[in-house]
């Protein structure tokens, strides 16, 4: 009910500003082509950890049977679907298949099965749902915060040597290769989230019920959570705020050849359309999520962690999306949230609730010397810049340390028995 309320009100937020909310728009995509074909298909997947083997082959098939209808029939009426990133020509068929098992759950299942089911198609949909909430939150950014503190972040920003300024000139450098290449990867993390979540979902259909912790609980909360420090800290972006892309909004098309100049920082007016989804970064909390979990998996899964969470900063920092003091908040943030739903889930106690307040204090701090400490820090870089940085690895030293002390023990090896010599 909490869920429903929550979409209800962005809705009727949406509307007063004249668009369609997150309710409306993932309505449309039952017929219209959707958004993200692939994120529909993630979701599905999601749901399918609650099903025998032979019924997610069925699922798959059904609804790669049922885009292929949509696509016959869009290429008889001469419709064509919008291309990526607007776009996608597939992906109705995954969210078919996710309406249909929810009814099946409610009308062919009892009991325990039941539950599960819904369970299954609950957490697919919410990951669907979580996109087109953010897009409204997004919206909503844009329109009720005209004026943004580029101009703070950029001057704190020369604390740590201008990261995004030098990133984006390294990512120039790679040619439209690179540029590809980081692109997909900042646009399909949720794709990458759901690899790791169904890795750690893997015995749900024979367990027959869900982990009590898991990346996509991680997920849902940053996602949560994150547009509410939008509101209170609206930041746009340099490749908005100092280059092209901003128009004449930006104070200077600077980025990312010369770095802001360092003169005493204002809130300063922007348009009503770009949002407003810098501080903190998720995509780099997101990209954090992923990496921790996937510390528990094989190999190749711990690999992909890794090589998501290293493109993410690259992307992020490379097209301008943020400024390196996004960077900090964002992990900062990502590491307090998981260290409150693992101290959730095994119950609260000293170490955890430390950490949770120390990740939560340090948090604040940044935003806090990011508004009101940006010239001296910019002044003053090498005492700021390490401070900045010790303050966030002091949060990753303390989670690291207090999850060891949550690691069960290894069960002691058993010792053979001591036999009598033969005589």
């Amino acid at each position: 009910m909490i869920v429903l309320g929550f979409l209800v009100a962005l809705e009727i937020a949406a509307r007063h500003y004249g668009m369609p909310g997150p309710m409306t728009n993932q309505a449309k995509e039952v017929i219209l082509p959707p958004k993200s074909g692939p994120l529909l298909y993630a979701g599905m997947a999601l749901m399918t950890v609650v099903l025998p083997w032979r019924e997610r082959l069925i699922a798959l098939a059904a609804a790669a049977g049922i885009d292929l209808v949509f696509l016959t029939v869009r290429w008889a009426a001469d419709i064509k679907p919008p291309k990526p990133p607007l776009g996608h020509p597939f992906g109705n068929g995954a969210l078919w298949v996710l309406l249909a098992y929810a009814v099946i759950a409610l009308t062919r299942r009892t009991g325990t099965d039941r539950v599960l089911l819904l369970k299954g198609v609950g957490l697919g949909l919410l990951l669907v749902a979580g996109r087109k909430t953010g897009d409204t939150w997004l919206l909503i950014t844009s329109k009720t915060r005209p004026q943004v503190l580029d101009q703070y972040v950029a001057t704190a920003d020369h604390a740590l040597g201008n990261p995004s300024w030098l990133a984006g000139r390294l990512v120039a450098a790679t040619g439209t290769v690179g540029s590809h290449i980081l692109d997909y990867v900042y646009i399909q993390l949720a794709v990458a989230a759901v690899v790791v979540a169904l890795y750690q979902l893997r015995h749900v259909a024979t367990e027959r019920r869900f982990p009590r912790h898991h990346l996509v609980r991680t997920f849902l909360v940053i996602g949560l959570l994150g547009p509410g420090i939008y509101m209170i800290f609206p930041v746009v972006g340099p490749i908005f705020a100092y280059g092209t892309d901003g128009g004449h909004w930006a104070v200077a098309h600077l980025w990312p050849d010369t770095p802001a100049p360092l003169r005493t920082p204002h809130a300063m007016p922007f348009d009503q359309i770009t949002p407003r989804n810098c501080m903190p970064s998720l995509h780099t909390a997101w990209a954090t999520a992923i990496f921790l979990h996937s510390r528990t998996g094989p190999r190749i899964l711990r690999f992909a962690g890794t090589f998501w969470l290293i493109a993410t900063l690259g992307a992020t920092l490379g097209f301008g999306y943020h400024y390196g003091a996004d960077i900090l908040a964002g992990v900062v943030f990502t590491l307090t949230i998981e260290a409150a739903l693992r101290s959730l889930e095994r119950g609260w106690d000293r170490a955890g609730t430390q950490l949770v307040a120390h990740g939560a204090a340090v948090f604040t701090a940044l935003l806090l010397s990011y508004r009101y400490l940006a010239t001296p820090m910019a002044h003053r870089p090498w005492l700021f810049g390490p401070l900045l940085v010790l303050a966030t690895a002091s949060v990753i030293h303390s989670y690291l340390r207090t999850t060891r002390l949550w690691q069960p023990a290894p069960a002691p090896l058993p010792q053979p028995e001591p036999q009598p010599e033969p005589v």
